[in-house]
């Protein structure tokens, strides 16, 4: 089992720039693929990058290019820095966990991301 605590959200104006952390209570290094998803006001939660154990990537097509999933071993962290953030990527951003072998998903809490002038 792992928990995850998410921070780094906030408000910011169009254009702006954030990096969200999201700290596992244990090590996720070959253990665990990560992700961090979002989740709009009345709409559904979607993934927006996600990397596996082994350090592939992939991202929502709205944000590549724009969010770059990394991790650190050491600190047994996740990061997502979100760069020319746009309106549309107001939601709360949620850290995911999932077992590569037993399949199991671990959530956080949630940080709130507003993109406003």
């Amino acid at each position: 089992q792992v928990q995850l605590v998410e921070s780094g959200g906030g408000l910011v104006q169009p254009g702006g720039s954030l990096r969200l952390s999201c700290a596992a209570s244990r090590s996720i290094e070959s253990i665990y693929d990560m992700g961090w998803y979002r989740q709009a006001p009345g709409k559904e939660r979607e993934l927006v990058a996600g990397v596996t154990s082994s350090g592939d990537t992939n991202y929502l097509d709205s944000v590549n290019g724009r969010f770059t999933i990394s991790t650190d071993s050491v600190k047994n962290t996740v990061y997502l820095q979100m760069n020319s953030l746009k309106p549309e990527d107001t939601a709360v951003y949620y850290c995911k966990a999932k077992h590569r072998l037993l399949g199991l998903n671990y959530w956080g809490q949630g940080t709130q991301v507003t993109v406003s002038s």
